[in-house]
């Protein structure tokens, strides 16, 4: 199915979840006022229908960033429930926020009641909203007609996936081999309705097909083509202009400006306040290290930031001062694959073992996060030697901002083999999206506060 039909039933969700979330806000208020409680609970008609506008719009604004759309028709009915209780307990996080920062006195019981309406009547619409997805789909507009132009195998994939959708209103009209299309194509489309035409050929027939594609053109007839005969593996395929000029565009890292400068924007909030909130630990640390052992408290180091732009790296110093000159002596007992490192690394100091072990050596990278030469989340920042041994597909990992954790946090930080490390990088990579983000950056706190897996 076209990413458009995908778009057209989110919008069409989005408005049912709205209306069930404004439903669910009422019940809970007028079944509140009918409980025989001490406490008399009201609301004044402003402070109503402003606090339904938030509640509406945090939990269906949550379902978009939690990507629920996407996953209706695939999940299973206990995934459902689960993802639907997330999202209504953000969205009551957010209601008791905005009560505590407005000063409305809000009654507890009937937030609960709230929640726990939303969260049934969400549900419901969602567990016996996937047959009526497909109509809907079926449904919104005319029976959808497809020609496809191409012979051999990409011909025969693009054709199943057509079939594939014929719950959704699309139908395969007619394949035409590439040969007989230049004379085909007129006659058909003189005769019959043809909504648009997929040109599933080889790129070395693509030029003896441009009088078909201005005739298509002329006609207003919708044209694309099946652009899989570029070798792309990880790349996402779109549009973009330079000027007026229409470029194929192959990303194989996220590209979505207006997600990346959200998370940008989260890690400098971020950032900021944690090191507001950290200054008087950060300096008794940094005295200790000055204090217990020659050398400066911050090691300075170069690293390969986004895209391998190089830029000065932070840490509390936790090896002795002359730890890189000793590196080459003791090469032989590397445990990895092109990174640097060793179990019971003896350049460490008795409290730069400390300091590791709960990755508190890593928190000075939070100004490098402020500058931009990091984020909260992304691979981690490799050292140019390192960079210069990598194999080719582990060199993607640079078109990503590096991070202070990311998914290798997660599973087993410094016992990871380096190959297990980097393909968790590509499979963040692959899958990144903010929630992505938030799930672990949740999940790393625990992590880092019981020292697991780090050495």
């Amino acid at each position: 199915m076209y990413s458009r039909h995908h778009r057209k039933v989110r919008i069409f969700f989005a408005a049912i979840d709205a209306a069930i979330i404004l439903l669910a806000f009422q019940s809970a208020y007028y079944f509140r006022q009918v409980l025989p409680f001490s406490f008399e609970f009201f609301l004044l008609p402003p402070v109503h229908v402003l606090l339904a506008a938030v509640a509406v719009g945090l939990l269906t604004a949550i379902t978009r960033w939690m990507n629920v759309y996407e996953r209706l028709e695939t999940a299973r009915a206990a995934t459902v429930l689960r993802i639907t209780l997330e999202q209504c307990f953000a969205g009551g996080i957010g209601i008791v926020i905005v009560q505590f920062l407005a000063r409305i006195d809000l009654s507890r019981s009937f937030v609960g009641f709230f929640l726990l309406f939303a969260w049934i009547m969400l549900s419901l619409f969602r567990l016996n909203s996937r047959g009526f997805a497909a109509r809907l789909r079926r449904e919104f507009g005319a029976t959808h007609y497809v020609v496809v132009i191409g012979s051999g195998p990409r011909a025969d994939q693009m054709c199943a996936f057509i079939e594939q959708a014929e719950v959704h209103g699309v139908r395969l009209l007619e394949v035409i081999p590439e040969q007989d299309a230049p004379l085909r194509v007129p006659l058909l489309l003189a005769r019959q309705t043809i909504d648009e035409i997929v040109f599933a050929v080889d790129s070395s027939h693509l030029p003896a097909l441009e009088e078909l594609f201005l005739l298509c053109d002329e006609e207003g007839v919708r044209t694309r083509v099946a652009v899989d005969f570029f070798p792309h593996v990880n790349s996402v395929v779109f549009l973009d202009r330079l000027g007026g000029a229409p470029l194929l565009t192959f990303s194989a890292a996220p590209h979505d400006e207006m997600r990346l400068m959200v998370k940008r924007m989260v890690d400098i909030l971020l950032a900021a306040a944690a090191m507001v909130v950290l200054a008087p630990f950060l300096l008794a640390v940094l005295l200790l290290i000055r204090f217990t052992s020659p050398g400066p408290a911050i090691f300075r180091q170069v690293r390969c930031g986004l895209n391998g732009r190089r830029f000065i790296f932070y840490k509390f110093r936790s090896m002795v001062d002359n730890a890189e000159e000793m590196k080459e002596s003791l090469e032989h007992l590397n445990e990895k694959q092109t990174a640097f490192k060793i179990t019971n690394d003896p350049r460490l100091t008795a409290i730069g073992r400390f300091l590791r072990k709960f990755s508190i050596d890593e928190l000075p990278q939070l100004w490098n996060v402020l500058r931009g030469d990091m984020s909260l989340v992304g691979p981690r920042p490799a050292v140019p030697e390192e960079v210069e041994r990598y194999q080719r597909w582990q060199r993607r990992r640079l078109r990503m901002r590096p991070g202070l954790t990311c998914l290798w946090a997660l599973n087993g930080r410094d016992r990871l083999d380096f190959e297990t490390w980097m393909r968790l990088d590509m499979e963040y990579i692959d899958n990144w999206s903010l929630s992505l983000d938030a799930r672990i950056l949740v999940h790393t706190v625990p992590q880092v506060l019981m020292g697991r897996g780090a050495n």
